[in-house]
Formats: C-alpha cells, sequence, structure tokens
C-alpha cells in the first residue's frame, strides 16, 4: 500500500463503514452502536439527520437497569445475544459498554454507564466483552476516559489528579480490559489534564497498550478527532466518521519532513487490517438469530435488574384478587429506554397498560399503582439534566393519588437518580430504570410476585442534588474534579450525609440471614441462607475498609460480590479471593499501605457482617503536605477550590475563547457572540440539522448541542467537508478577512 493509502485506511469509508481496499484483500466491515441494542442504520453516506431511524434490533434494558442485577453472567448473556444480532445484521463492530463512572446524577449519558463504583463497572463490563466475542464479532469500550458530562463533551477539559484517575475513572476501563479483551476501544472527546483523549500517548499507548496489554483497536468517538499527527503517535487508529480526508495532507507533510515515521501510521493500519479481516471472516458465515428468544432475555434482564426500594406493611406482591387500579401516563407509554446514540427500534415493545388492566377507581381499590419517571427530554446522550427533579406534573400524580388511597405504590422509570419528596406518602417503590422491550411484561410479574425482586443499587440516591459533592460546579466547561476519589458512596459515607437510599440497597419478597464469616489468609467465606418463604436471589458484597492513620481514604470500598439464587430454607457457602490490589492505592504505582484492614460482607449496607480483619505489612506511604487539616481527611459539602489546587499542584485557568484567537477547537455558540460571520453560520447549521425535528424533544436538542456545540473540527469531520472551509471562515471569524478569502477560493480543497 502505499502511504497515503494507508493513511486512508486509518479514517473511515463513511459515517458507519471502514474503508475497503479490494486490490490488497482488505474488506469494508460495518460499524454501529450497541450499548443495550443494535442501532444499524441502513446508510452508506453521511449519518441521516435524525438518529432515530434504524434497523429493528432487541432493546435489552439499559446499563442504568443492568447493572443493578450485580450478575455477571446476565450481561455475559445479554453481550452475546446484541453479538448474535450483530451478525445477523452484518454488523462486525458495535460500540459497547460504556463503562464511565456516574460521578454526578445529572450527567445525561449516565442510563448508558454501570456505576458510580468502578470495580462493579469493570467487572460487570468484562463479561459483557468477552461473552459477546465468542462468536468473532468486535466490541468496542467507551469512553476512554473521563467522558463524565454532556455540557461542551467535545472539548471540555477533565483537570484530574493522578490518583483519582487512576482510582476511580480508569479502574473500569483497566478490568474492562485485562479481563474482556474487547477489539477496539474508543476515545473520548474530551482533553484530559490538557490533551485531548485523541492526542494523548500516556493514555493509549503507555497505559492502554503497554500497561493493561491492550492488543486491538483505538477508534475516535465519532468527530473526536483532534490533531491527526498527535493521534497516530499516541496509537489512535482510526478516524470516525470518514468522508472528510480530515488532514492527510498534514499527515502526509509531516512524513515527508520526518515529524511522524512511517511506521507508526503502518502500526494503525496493521491493527485495523487484522480487525477488519477478522470481522469479516465471521461475517461471511450468518446463521440467523433467534428474536423471540433475546426478547425472552429482555424480560429475564428487567426482572432481574428491578430494584425494589420500599415495601411497608408488605404491600407487595400484589393478590390476584385485590381490585387494582392503574394510574399514569408511562403505564401505557412506559420509558423504556434512553435517548441520543443508543436508541434501538425494538423488534416488539411490551407495555405495562398492554398486560395490566385497571379493576376500579383510585378511590375504591385496594391498591394503586401509578407509573411515573423522566420523560425522554429530560435525560439523553448532548446535554445534562437541569436538576434532579422529576416534572412536577408527575409528582403531582404520585402525591393526589396517595391522598385519595394510603396503599399506593409507584412503579418508576428514569435513567438516574431522581429526587422523591413524596416517598414517604407511598407504601411501595419498584425501580425499574430503563428496562428494555419487555419492560411491561417484568413490571407485570414483578408486581405479582411471579419474579422476586433482585436487584441492588449500583448508584448511590441522594435526597437533594445540593447534597451531592460536585453540585457546585457541575458541569461548566472544563471538569473540575474537586472531589477527587470522593464520588458516590465514597463521599456520602466519609462525610456522613444521609441519603435516601446507599449503593447497594434492595428489598426482596424473602428474606436472607449471614452467618459463619471466615478468613483464612485472604480468602473470605460466608454461608448465606435463604430464610423466608419464597425462592429469591441474593447480591453478596464484599467491602474493605482501610486503616486511617495515614493517606487519606474512603470508609470502604466495594471489591468483590457474587450473586446466589436460593430457594426457601437453602444455604450456601460463598467464597471470595482477595488479592492486593483489594488494598492498594495509587502512588506512583499501586501501593498497599500497612496496616489491618476490615472486611466487611451482606447484601444491605446498613447491615454489613464482620468476617474479620486483615492485616498488611505493606509499605509507609508519605502523607502529602497539603492533606492534614484538609477537606480530603472530613469532607463535607463542596470541596474548596484553593485545596483542589494544592492537591494538583497547579492554579486552575479555565479556557475561554478569545476574538482573534478563536480555533478549530471553538465552537459556533462560543464564537457567535463575537463574530457576525459565526452568528450567520451557527442559525444555518442549527436550521438544517433540526429540520423536520419537533422542538424541545430531546432528538431536537441532542442535534442542536452536537452541532452548533461542537468544535469547527468536529463540524468538518462529522460533515464531510473540505477544511479549508472552516477555516477560511474561521480566519474572518478572527478578523483576518484577506487571509480567510484567499483561503475560501484555493481551488484544491485542502489547506
Amino acid at each position: 500500500m502505499t502511504l497515503k493509502e494507508k493513511i486512508a485506511l486509518c479514517e473511515g469509508k463513511n459515517f458507519w463503514e471502514t474503508r475497503d481496499f479490494p486490490q490488497y484483500g482488505i474488506p469494508s466491515i460495518f460499524m454501529c452502536d450497541g450499548p443495550h441494542g443494535l442501532r444499524k442504520q441502513e446508510v452508506t453516506g453521511r449519518e441521516p439527520s435524525g438518529v432515530n431511524e434504524s434497523r429493528p434490533a432487541t432493546c435489552f434494558p439499559a446499563a442504568v437497569s443492568t447493572a443493578c442485577s450485580w450478575d455477571e453472567e446476565l450481561l455475559g448473556k445479554i453481550g452475546a445475544a446484541i453479538a448474535e444480532e450483530a451478525l445477523d445484521q452484518g454488523v462486525g463492530v458495535f460500540l459497547g459498554p460504556g463503562v464511565n463512572i456516574k460521578r454526578n446524577p445529572l450527567c445525561g449519558r449516565n442510563f448508558e454507564y454501570f456505576s458510580e463504583d468502578p470495580y462493579l463497572a469493570g467487572k460487570l463490563a468484562a463479561s459483557y466483552i468477552k461473552n459477546a466475542q465468542k462468536n468473532g464479532i468486535a466490541t468496542c469500550v467507551k469512553h476512554f476516559a473521563c467522558n463524565n458530562q454532556e455540557y461542551r463533551r467535545f472539548n471540555s477539559d477533565s483537570v484530574i489528579d493522578e490518583r483519582t484517575l487512576r482510582e476511580i475513572y480508569l479502574t473500569p476501563f483497566e478490568i474492562a480490559v485485562r479481563e474482556g479483551r474487547p477489539k477496539a476501544v474508543m476515545c473520548a472527546y474530551n482533553k484530559i489534564n490538557g490533551v485531548y483523549c485523541s492526542d494523548n500517548k500516556v493514555l493509549l499507548t503507555d497505559i492502554l497498550r503497554n500497561e493493561w496489554g491492550f492488543e486491538g483497536v483505538v477508534i475516535t468517538d465519532w468527530g473526536a478527532m483532534n490533531d491527526r499527527i498527535a493521534a497516530f503517535k499516541a496509537g489512535c487508529d482510526l478516524n470516525m466518521p470518514g468522508g472528510s480526508n480530515y488532514m492527510e495532507q498534514e499527515v502526509l507533510d509531516a512524513v515527508a519532513r520526518g515529524e511522524l515515521s512511517e511506521a507508526e501510521i503502518d502500526r494503525s493500519a496493521e491493527r485495523i487490517k487484522k480487525m477488519v479481516r477478522e470481522a469479516y471472516e465471521v461475517l461471511g458465515n450468518r446463521t440467523g438469530c433467534d428474536y423471540n428468544a433475546h426478547h425472552e432475555l429482555a424480560r429475564i434482564a428487567a426482572e432481574q435488574s428491578a430494584v425494589l426500594l420500599k415495601n411497608e406493611d408488605d404491600i407487595l406482591p400484589l393478590k390476584e384478587w385485590q381490585k387494582i387500579a392503574i394510574v399514569g401516563d408511562m403505564a401505557g407509554n412506559m420509558r423504556y429506554q434512553g435517548s441520543g446514540s443508543s436508541h434501538i427500534n425494538p423488534t416488539k415493545l411490551v407495555q405495562p397498560a398492554d398486560v395490566l388492566k385497571s379493576r376500579a377507581s383510585v378511590e375504591e381499590a385496594d391498591v394503586a399503582v401509578v407509573f411515573a419517571g423522566l420523560p425522554p427530554e429530560y435525560e439523553s446522550e448532548g446535554f445534562d439534566r437541569d436538576s434532579m427533579e422529576m416534572p412536577p406534573e408527575q409528582v403531582r400524580l404520585i402525591e393526589e393519588t396517595a391522598a385519595k388511597n394510603p396503599n399506593t405504590v409507584v412503579v418508576l422509570f428514569c435513567g438516574a437518580p431522581v429526587e422523591t419528596p413524596w416517598a414517604d406518602r407511598v407504601k411501595g417503590i419498584l425501580y425499574m430504570g430503563l428496562p428494555g422491550q419487555a419492560g411491561g411484561e417484568a413490571v407485570k410479574n414483578l408486581l405479582y410476585g411471579i419474579a422476586n425482586p433482585s436487584g441492588k443499587l449500583a448508584e448511590t440516591w441522594p435526597i437533594r442534588y445540593s447534597d451531592c459533592p460536585s453540585a457546585a460546579y457541575y458541569p461548566q466547561r472544563d471538569g473540575q474534579y474537586r472531589e477527587g476519589i470522593y464520588v458516590g458512596y465514597r463521599y456520602y459515607d466519609k462525610a456522613n450525609v444521609r441519603v435516601r437510599w446507599k449503593f447497594g440497597f434492595g428489598l426482596s419478597y424473602t428474606e436472607f440471614a449471614y452467618s459463619n464469616p471466615q478468613i483464612n489468609g485472604e480468602t473470605v467465606k460466608i454461608t448465606v441462607t435463604n430464610t423466608g418463604k419464597r425462592a429469591g436471589a441474593e447480591v453478596v458484597q464484599l467491602y474493605i475498609a482501610p486503616p486511617h492513620d495515614g493517606i487519606h481514604r474512603p470508609v470502604k470500598e466495594l471489591k468483590r460480590f457474587a450473586k446466589v439464587f436460593l430457594t426457601p430454607g437453602e444455604n450456601r457457602e460463598i467464597s471470595f479471593t482477595l488479592d492486593n490490589r483489594c488494598f492498594a492505592v495509587w502512588d506512583g504505582g499501586w501501593k498497599v499501605p500497612e496496616g489491618k484492614y476490615t472486611v466487611l460482607v451482606g447484601g444491605n449496607p446498613d447491615k454489613l457482617t464482620v468476617a474479620g480483619v486483615v492485616e498488611k505489612a505493606g509499605e509507609k506511604i508519605k502523607v502529602p503536605y497539603w492533606q492534614p487539616g484538609s477537606w480530603y481527611e472530613k469532607p463535607f459539602g463542596p470541596p474548596p477550590l484553593e485545596q483542589w489546587e494544592k492537591m494538583i499542584g497547579s492554579k486552575y485557568v479555565p479556557y475561554t475563547p478569545q476574538k482573534g484567537n478563536f480555533t478549530m477547537n471553538d465552537t459556533l455558540a462560543e464564537m457567535k457572540k463575537y463574530s457576525f460571520i459565526m452568528r450567520i453560520l451557527y442559525w444555518y447549521v442549527k436550521i438544517s440539522v433540526t429540520r423536520g425535528m419537533k422542538r424541545g424533544t430531546a432528538e431536537y436538542r441532542m442535534m442542536v448541542e452536537s452541532s452548533v456545540g461542537s468544535p469547527l473540527r468536529n463540524l468538518q469531520i462529522s460533515g464531510g467537508m473540505s477544511g479549508k472551509i472552516f477555516r477560511g471562515l474561521l480566519a474572518i471569524a478572527n478578523g483576518k478577512y484577506i487571509k480567510g478569502l484567499r483561503t475560501l477560493l484555493k481551488k484544491d480543497g485542502m489547506y
């Protein structure tokens, strides 16, 4: 292959396909979104204006739900089923799973991610990946890394200390890569400490490849490429989408002058060829798949992922003889998936109202069941939620129903925690998350006890948004990770802040007891018994409570878990094997501080059993000079900016666009305030991408934020346009009118 051909191979052919070179035996393969089901758009050119036209596929519960199953085997079955559908539909790579940490409940894309805990997220993702790739189809774990807000997601800077980066935000990727061995990793849009992920050699080569042993392809998020020369050096292989020839000439020039070696391009090209050929070989042997069986798996997944948050007076399960009142529009139009690039057109859809019928009016009913939650326009890819509150009409519906009938149960559909000021007024709360296409059947089975709820929350539910440590500064253009390692339960435990429902909490229709804890070396054993009258599953959680006489640490951290199914009276001994990583902190490397570590085991975060103590000789780790007396020793409320700056070792200076110094990394939304030409372009792009869409919908908001809210380089790549157009307009916006006009009038199409 010529150098130019190899560079071309490292960019897609169009929005979804890789480039083919038949003369070299290199075929093209199709990629599509796929965290909880395939979104295959049957297009070969640029993506259509909407994101919701795609080929039908099974819509499994979103990660917000399946994470609550705490069931690695279940995630493996879902991954394998999606891979079967990918094979059936001719898809070689599907983009998922997403393992970004749920740092703040307002992140608009939280429904696509597993947990606030890195160990839980990583283990579930690893099982999903391993089983999905058994038939040869490739997964692409995303979004690497520190992609924890949708606001200005294309050019925000995640400013973070190394310990927090390693212990919290890289750990789920590390587990997914080391154990799952994905064939692809997607680099995120944002910067980390000033360096775009696509250009970040430390991230993509030093850590991902050299340290974790990743051998696959790094694919950009769609439009995430920044500097293609730096990206080749960093180990970023495939620029997507294709069609723009982004920085092709600049790369050729860099090789000619010795700034970039052809060997670096060869490495990326070889990795792409390997992935494409493996997928193409598998795709030549399509066997079809059983979509009806996958619908049943979606139902089982929804049942095993539901979390029973409240069950006062054992109001659930319902009895067949009871007169039930069904209340709320979501009974007939449940929220079963998120909005954005993960939107699936389901093969079939069963609403709660399809299988549940009202037998009374509210006042006369034995039990009133309210179906409520967040509508799609409240949370989506592309924008963050404005608050943690539910829509006022939803709150009013619950409160009015509870006032009319004391036996009220709420079935809740939402992709992230919401404030629940009404929780004390109802007797039962069943959290379904976003349960997928079989959610209606799952709800009925759960309400009537055909299925026993076994889910545990994979994230903390604060009482109010202001209780979150990052509430005072999230989100901003640049992500200040001031709270450090104190994310989710790590903060609430340490700060002793009361929450609505804790991480790891979930009720059942039966009871479980723990007995006979033992520790032998670093093997922990405990017996779990079903002491109730129904068969059910228990999630056994193991936490390590570290010493607190040195470097600051959380009160406890999840290090192992297992899900066990038991019949009434049945018991089982659960065994966990610990390793040094269970006790380690990051201090220029993984180190185990000396001291005594308490091992806690149980199924309820408020009733954990002390299994024993492990004493580690370990190392003496120097306490940082800034730690004594700081927020990080005794966190409460928002961490002070000054103390965080001491921790990261530098003054935080947020980036603000400057007229005269606009770059290709600035957005139309930012520049329109200062430039007439950019104001015109802003309105042109906004009108073009939203044509035919209903104003205010999630799709409308996403398309606006993903166009006028994206940098010029992103618009160039995603729009498949010549770079000279944007560079010419940029020069004009910066007041360099003659240079801008000359650039626009150049005939070669490249600049």
